[in-house]
């Protein structure tokens, strides 16, 4: 709990994702107090909400003044500095250090009036270099990024010489040599293709990426096929830093990009929309709103929140981008544009820029929502509150202090899981979290799998590892799950001592009742629009079912993953499970096989010389 001494609020930094982001403080009167980013937005949460705040008289005196706070969740940390940037100058927060114009931030000046340009970082633009190209402002640190992505993927001249003047002066340096520079103080570099590589640039800062895609996939495919892998390979990690670039991408966009995003998402009885701003090609806002779910089709609320929020918007883009097809866009895009005074349209993007923002918008909303259910509203009381309608509800002797839930989570018959996830006083304990792999059940039966776990867990009471027992067991399943939960209990003589429900979903594969051992149904998601106090309920078994979900599938993906490459090396010609195996164990990982050398991967028991040298060619050779 903290706060200034008059409001307070639980930070709840368990339920903050550890994903790049920006976070906004604010105040009693919901004012912006401070924007911050972090590479890991959990880890600098509990630097300001831990047991000892961490910083300065300034930090902790804005400490003492927030009253909740909120996130939008990015793909890098490059984002997040983007992103911090546009919206300290958008909310001018007293506790940042604010700059009252782009003076402090520097650009980045591409020289294309000259015959060879340069690029440099400069504090304004020059309106007498004529020609000259300008990105940004940045942040230093941003700055700094950008360029290190830049001479990954163009061979960029970072040296000092004068062009023309300094060519043929000196021999080249190693960026030469290494591919990272075309040379073009050799002499031998025709300007043509010199300013070819600038002209990628520019492109690049300018989110044009499918241009510099085809161009380096042809380069690279032209060296394979004159068997010059070397080059080659030099092609293809310019494309993977590429591609790296455009899949994190999300925050900068196309500068002439004048656009809102509603995101969109419904769970646990409740709605949220979440607004973002584009504005330049960058993000300078983030809005969230949440509202009662009365079972309202999407269309009619994604309408309704575009008509109650635009008449007061103090600036309206002029395109509104939307999840779905509404019913009236029409009218609802004269109305708006009657409001804006200029035209606007309502799109629905199906793939781009605009659909990425979108995306980021819906995935966010997501976040806000899952954020808010885990903490089972706004305060303590409504945890408390939760907890004692549920034991109201399942005629539980006590309030359950902990409760843990489980999932299995499998694909088809390989890679069968299970996780396990525990709530202490309404409250996630990931510190108590735990993965089970199914060791002994063939096949996919979820049953037998349900009752492995369960024996392996309760076989442990009294262990360091699982802690005390459980007041309540809450399976993500029906009765079926219920009663194999309860065959290992009573196997065990547990069952008067750990009380079970199942919780059920809705056709839409959402929390919607609980049903208890006699097959009694409770039904939530109803309740929950008619009371305040069934809606705690409903948002607590809700945040404990997608929990468990979320932890299980987690789970599987990653042992999928891993399974799928380490079976990928039996593709290769020559290479079958035996090789496979012994290559695996020799090595460790997919990661050193694809690093070593022939002569290394000959050392290897049952790999022959045509086999070591099939496998360097097929991490090595783009074309392989």
């Amino acid at each position: 709990m903290i706060g200034d001494g008059t409001s307070t609020f639980d930070a709840r930094l368990d339920i903050v994702p550890t994903d790049p982001g920006v976070y906004l403080m604010k105040d009693a009167s919901d004012s912006v107090i401070y924007v911050g980013k972090a590479k890991n937005l959990r880890n600098r949460l509990r630097s300001y909400f831990g047991k000892n705040p961490q910083g300065n008289a300034k930090v902790l005196a804005m400490i003492s003044h927030v009253a909740d706070f909120e996130y939008v969740v990015v793909g890098s940390e490059l984002e997040a500095l983007l992103l911090e940037c546009n919206l300290i100058k958008r909310y001018q927060p007293h506790y940042n250090i604010l700059l009252r114009d782009d003076k402090g931030f520097p650009y980045i000046c591409i020289t294309m009036q000259e015959e060879y340009p340069r690029i440099m970082k400069v504090f304004r633009p020059d309106k007498n270099m004529v020609g000259a190209k300008y990105y940004g402002p940045f942040l230093s640190g941003d700055l700094f990024r950008a360029l290190t992505a830049l001479r990954d993927i163009f061979p960029t001249k970072t040296c000092r010489k004068v062009l023309p003047r300094d060519i043929g002066k000196e021999r080249a340096c190693l960026n030469y040599h290494i591919g990272r520079c075309v040379g073009p103080c050799r002499g031998d570099v025709a300007v043509k293709e010199y300013r070819s590589v600038m002209e990628n640039i520019c492109r690049f800062f300018e989110g044009k990426y499918d241009g510099i895609l085809k161009d380096l996939e042809a380069k690279m495919n032209e060296a394979s096929e004159a068997l010059d892998f070397e080059k080659a390979a030099v092609y293809r990690d310019r494309l993977t830093a590429l591609r790296t670039v455009m899949a994190n991408q999300n925050v900068s966009f196309p500068r002439q990009s004048d656009r809102d995003a509603i995101g969109f998402f419904r769970d646990a009885g409740e709605i949220c929309f979440r607004k973002l701003e584009l504005r330049d090609g960058r993000i300078i806002g983030s809005s969230t709103y949440f509202l009662k779910d009365e079972g309202e089709s999407e269309d009619s609320l994604v309408e309704a929140f575009l008509m109650q929020y635009y008449p007061t918007a103090p600036e309206i883009p002029k395109e509104i981008l939307v999840s779905i097809s509404l019913e009236n866009a029409t009218a609802i895009e004269q109305a708006i544009s009657d409001m804006a005074g200029h035209k606007v349209e309502l799109h629905i993007p199906q793939r781009g820029d605009g659909m990425r923002l979108l995306e980021m918008a819906n995935a966010n909303a997501k976040e806000a929502l899952r954020r808010r259910i885990l903490r089972v509203g706004s305060s303590n009381e409504s945890i408390d509150t939760a907890l004692k309608l549920l034991t109201e509800k399942l005629n539980l002797p006590k309030i359950p202090e902990r409760i843990e839930s489980y999932d299995i989570s499998n694909l088809g018959n390989d890679d069968r899981c299970a996780g396990m996830v525990v709530f202490k006083n309404g409250r996630p304990d990931k510190a108590s979290y735990r993965l089970f792999k199914i060791k002994t059940v063939e096949g996919q039966d979820d049953y037998a799998s349900m009752r492995e776990v369960l024996t392996r867990r309760f076989s442990h009471i009294g262990d360091e590892q699982f802690a005390t027992m459980p007041d309540l067991i809450l399976a993500d399943g029906g009765m079926g799950q219920v009663h194999a939960i309860y065959e290992v209990l009573k196997e065990m003589n547990l069952e008067d001592k750990i009380h079970l429900a199942g919780m059920v979903k809705d056709r839409r594969h959402r929390t919607h009742s609980l049903i208890d051992l006699d097959g009694q149904q409770i039904d939530l998601a109803d309740d929950a629009r008619e009371d305040e106090e069934a809606m705690t309920l409903f948002r607590l078994v809700t945040a404990v079912q997608n929990e468990v979900h979320r932890f299980a599938i987690s789970y599987q993906r990653k042992l999928s993953k891993k399974r799928n490459l380490t079976y990928k090396l039996e593709t290769i010609p020559g290479i079958g499970e035996a090789k496979r195996k012994n290559l695996m164990k020799y090595f460790g990982s997919i990661k050193a096989i694809s690093e070593a050398s022939v002569d290394e991967l000959s050392k290897v028991e049952r790999i022959t010389a045509k086999d070591a040298e099939t496998l360097f060619l097929h991490f090595h050779n783009p074309d392989a």
